[in-house]
């Protein structure tokens, strides 16, 4: 399944990822390579949008722990990855990129209800 968008403004733009664990992806909108190279405000409109994400699935999903990663060697855009995580998902505590532990007994709540939730959140102005 291809990802999907679930939002973005002129600044960034938020995917989901096909995965079991609620994983979404923050874009630049712009190409940049390296964080560094952001103007400030693309670089606060990350920031806030992480911190938004990651309050809303410790609330909604009551993970273990929130993975935020940045790497990009394969997709040399500036991107974030903000992902929860459980004891019972399949690679914990290793990376989603490591070694499989386990096979999965994760019985998450829907991520219907937490896309909605979140877009309200990212939709309301910032003061």
């Amino acid at each position: 399944m291809k990802e999907q968008l679930l939002y973005e403004n002129e600044f960034i733009k938020i995917k989901i990822e096909n995965n079991e664990l609620p994983w979404l992806k923050i874009f630049t909108q712009e190409p940049y390579k390296e964080f560094s190279q952001c103007d400030m405000r693309t670089r606060l409109e990350i920031f806030q949008t992480l911190d938004i994400i990651e309050k809303e699935m410790l609330e909604y999903f009551e993970p273990e722990k929130i993975n935020i990663a940045s790497f990009g060697n394969y997709v040399p855009h500036v991107h974030f990855h903000i992902m929860a995580r459980f004891k019972e998902d399949a690679y914990f505590p290793e990376s989603v990129w490591g070694e499989k532990q386990r096979e999965s007994k994760l019985k998450l709540k829907a991520f219907k209800p937490f896309f909605e939730q979140l877009l309200t959140k990212l939709e309301a102005p910032t003061s």
